[in-house]
């Protein structure tokens, strides 16, 4: 009785806080009457203001967050790390850099590039720390070290691009400010496809994972194709983290705390989890993005900033608990 549960309440609160994005910002909304307009829209201000700035920040936000919580979940699954996520492996700054790279270089690419840009920057900076840590022994924490040496890397690789083309850096920086803020229809729809085809990827491959994480010895003796299955689910870690990353900006965390908390709640089978912290994910980053509207409205804070504020005490004491191991 405890999954079933689970799953309803987060599904009710994944509804009642896409109705707390559509209500609060710069001017409030009475909750009834958005609920009202989302369904009967008319020619209000406020419908004006819920269907064409609110509703496709909070579809944004919802996507968002569930797939960077789905990649957080696959990455510690096929890594066996609970310190995996595509923020402390350098998923997220390699994709960043590599949107940079093409705002900077290539101004005149079309926007429908960004996402496999973005990926191409997040498998490199992913492998990146992978060898890093493979030179000395894959540990856990060896592992997360050696992402955090990339992202390191990365972020002041992009922080010098910016310097150094200041003009050009321009158009990115609204890209990669890790804000919801400004998000259209139009972003919605580049990026819709991506973060669906790989959230629904991931829950076909749920129970591949479920055998990964047995390690590699007994996941052979029960006939899987490790190394095939292991290159799948990271591609699809790495690309929702991407995709995301595209539409979003780097926001950390996301995947390191969810999956954690959907384990806790609905078990360690990916074919439970994988949906449940799809369901909080997208929870979680749509109160976090209507809090940073608050926080000193009518101006905004970047989502980022709130999330990272509540990550990080997290991570350290989860890196002190595996480090004991």
């Amino acid at each position: 009785m405890k999954r079933p549960l689970a799953f309803g309440l987060a599904a009710f609160t994944l509804v009642f806080a896409a109705l707390l994005s559509l209500a609060l910002g710069a001017t409030d909304i009475p909750l009834t009457e958005s609920a009202r307009l989302l369904l009967r829209p008319d020619d209000s201000v406020n419908s004006l203001v819920i269907h064409t700035l609110r509703l496709p920040r909070t579809l944004v936000a919802l996507l968002a967050g569930a797939a960077l919580a789905v990649s957080g979940l696959l990455l510690q699954g096929v890594t066996r790390n609970p310190l995996a996520d595509p923020g402390v492996l350098g998923v997220e700054a390699g994709g960043a850099l590599a949107i940079l790279l093409m705002v900077v270089f290539y101004p005149a690419a079309p926007a429908a590039l960004f996402v496999p840009a973005a990926f191409l920057g997040g498998v490199l900076a992913a492998a990146a720390a992978y060898g890093a840590a493979r030179s000395i022994g894959v540990t856990p924490l060896r592992l997360a070290l050696a992402g955090v040496a990339v992202a390191s890397l990365t972020a002041a690789a992009t922080r010098a691009v910016q310097l150094l083309f200041e003009d050009r850096a321009q158009g990115a920086l609204f890209a990669l400010s890790g804000s919801l803020a400004g998000r259209t229809w139009e972003q919605l729809a580049q990026v819709a496809p991506w973060l669906g085809a790989g959230l629904a990827g991931a829950l076909i491959i749920a129970a591949r994972v479920n055998v990964l994480t047995l390690g590699e010895d007994v996941a052979r003796s029960l006939g899987a194709r490790t190394e095939r299955d292991r290159t799948l689910v990271t591609a699809l870690g790495v690309l929702l983290a991407a995709a995301s990353v595209s539409v979003v900006g780097p926001i950390g965390f996301v995947g390191l705390v969810i999956p954690h908390a959907a384990r806790a709640l609905g078990g360690t089978d990916h074919r439970l989890s994988l949906p449940l912290a799809a369901l909080l994910g997208g929870t979680f980053l749509t109160l976090a993005d209507t809090a940073a509207r608050l926080v000193d409205r009518p101006a905004e804070t970047p989502v980022g900033i709130l999330v990272a504020a509540a990550g990080s005490p997290f991570f350290v004491l989860l890196a002190r608990r595996v480090g004991r191991r």
